[in-house]
């Protein structure tokens, strides 16, 4: 089973679609699926999951956080790992970026005390909008990454999932596994 805890952009999936226009068709670059637009707070991978362990662990990381439900602003473009080696595109966080990272922090300390690897660098909230495999449209990323700043829309966080991704041909599926208020 694979796993990871996720803010899930229900409701922006047109406004998704639209910021990555221009990244549509460019060869080398795979565009993720708007209606699953989701802010990635801990990948926790492949593997035989103690799910009543892990939900135990999600519960006291959202407690102990003292996040309540807040507003998430999603705008702007950005690349990992750098303008000159891109890998993914992104959306970034104008609002709510605090919240999710408290958030992520306490998802740090309460999966890796129960066996988690943690993670290998800096948390920065992002929604995935496209990856890519080579570097074939790479100035034309990069131009539309330095002069678009797309205004995707605002959510209201009122909870993480704990969802399993499904590795299809066609790309991942997405099923929620469990829910946890804020």
């Amino acid at each position: 089973m694979r796993l990871f805890v996720s803010v899930d952009l229900e409701g922006l999936d047109g406004a998704v679609a639209d910021a990555q226009e221009p990244f549509r068709g460019l060869p080398g670059l795979n565009p993720t699926d708007p209606a699953t637009a989701h802010v990635t707070m801990k990948f926790l991978g492949e593997g035989d999951h103690d799910l009543g362990a892990l939900s135990a662990a999600i519960e006291r990381a959202v407690d102990s956080a003292g996040v309540d439900p807040f507003e998430a602003r999603f705008e702007g473009l950005g690349v990992f790992p750098s303008m000159d080696y891109i890998s993914v595109v992104w959306l970034g966080v104008a609002e709510g970026s605090e919240e999710l990272t408290a958030l992520h922090e306490t998802l740090e300390d309460e999966t890796t005390a129960i066996g988690y690897e943690p993670e290998s660098h800096e948390f920065t909230p992002h929604v995935t909008l496209a990856r890519m495999d080579n570097a074939a449209a790479k100035d034309e990323v990069q131009r539309a990454v330095r002069e678009r700043d797309p205004e995707v829309g605002s959510l209201g966080v009122e909870e993480l999932r704990l969802t399993e991704s499904t590795l299809t041909p066609d790309g991942p599926e997405y099923e929620t596994v469990a829910a946890f208020e804020l």
